[in-house]
């Protein structure tokens, strides 16, 4: 009877390690990895030269665009008066060319004079403007752009001080071939002066550079904007893509124009196949670093990048997009 008792309890052992053996298989068995990955597009910032006041708007947030559409108007009453300016200018200098070819009068003399001095005085004005502007840029506050706008702007008022000079001294020696082309080359630069400001008058409407919709828009109607300050952003939604962050022992046979299928969950599911375009690692920063001294290596991380074979209907920026590996 004992003998038999003994045998039960072993069959009984023996049963148990048998279920946890089954139970092992089933349960522990080593889960699939999945490699999350996000949805992008091409998307396009519209900004302005010129500084100003936002006027209006004629694109909201979500609404379709075509290139070329005006998007927005921006006042800039300092543009509109550098134009006047501008044709001031242009006017002064064909007045002085016109004098120049009857010949020097005292009047002509004391114009050209005064064109001289006027032109001193902006040419230092710009000097100071220049200094400022590049002190600003050697501390890293302003852009290149800026400094390189007023630096030309600098140096086009030396060059119209100069000729003003060049106007006068001839002015005084009477009308000669020189003075006539010195007068003929002022009006030419007060013409460029002029195109300069008309090209920045144009660019407070700002149009669609791409067809797209409407991401994000950034100031109010009339709220200030600088020079170069985001307005409004466009995204391409023909024009979509999908990074994944994936280790590089999990790469497998993701290589360059290899195709795969993923899932949209945001798409109730939706089985899309991506095909591989981009492959680039991350650099040390994004390393996965080995636990131990032996066996294991520091594993990079690798950015990869896969478009749609087929356009997915409904895919948008930012969406989750899962792969299996």
């Amino acid at each position: 009877m004992k003998a038999q008792s003994k045998f039960i309890t072993f069959i009984a052992i023996v049963a148990l390690l048998a279920l946890v053996v089954v139970f092992g298989f089933i349960f522990w068995q080593p889960q699939p990895e999945i490699i999350q990955g996000e949805a992008e597009a091409t998307e396009v910032r519209i900004s302005s030269k010129v500084p100003g006041r936002i006027d209006k708007f004629f694109a909201n947030e979500g609404d379709k665009v075509k290139k070329g559409d005006t998007l927005v108007i921006i006042d800039s009453p300092e543009v509109k008066a550098k134009l006047a300016q501008a044709k001031a200018l242009q006017t002064a200098a064909q007045a002085i060319n016109r004098k120049v070819d009857k010949g020097s009068r005292s009047e002509q003399i004391t114009m050209a004079y005064e064109t001289w001095q006027k032109a001193t005085a902006a040419s230092e004005v710009m000097r100071k403007s220049y200094e400022r502007v590049k002190n600003l840029y050697d501390n890293e506050v302003v852009s290149a752009q800026k400094k390189d706008e007023v630096e030309a702007n600098y140096k086009a008022a030396v060059a119209t001080e100069k000729a003003a000079k060049a106007q006068y001294d001839m002015a005084l020696k009477g009308a000669q071939e020189e003075d006539k082309q010195a007068a003929a080359a002022q009006v030419e630069i007060a013409k460029g002066a002029l195109s300069e400001v008309e090209s920045y008058l144009s660019e407070i409407n700002l149009v669609a550079t791409i067809d797209g919709e409407i991401s994000e828009r950034y100031p109010k109607a009339g709220e200030l904007v600088g020079t170069g300050a985001p307005i409004m952003d466009i995204v391409d939604l023909s024009d979509m893509w999908v990074t994944f962050n994936i280790r590089e022992d999990l790469l497998g046979d993701l290589a360059m124009g290899k195709t795969f299928n993923a899932v949209v969950p945001a798409l109730g599911n939706k089985n899309v196949q991506l095909q591989v375009n981009y492959i680039k690692d991350r650099g040390s920063y994004a390393a996965w670093r080995a636990t131990k001294t032996t066996g294991q290596f520091d594993r990079k991380t690798f950015e990869v990048r896969a478009k749609p074979t087929a356009p997915i209907e409904g895919l948008r920026p930012g969406m989750t997009v899962l792969l299996d590996k």
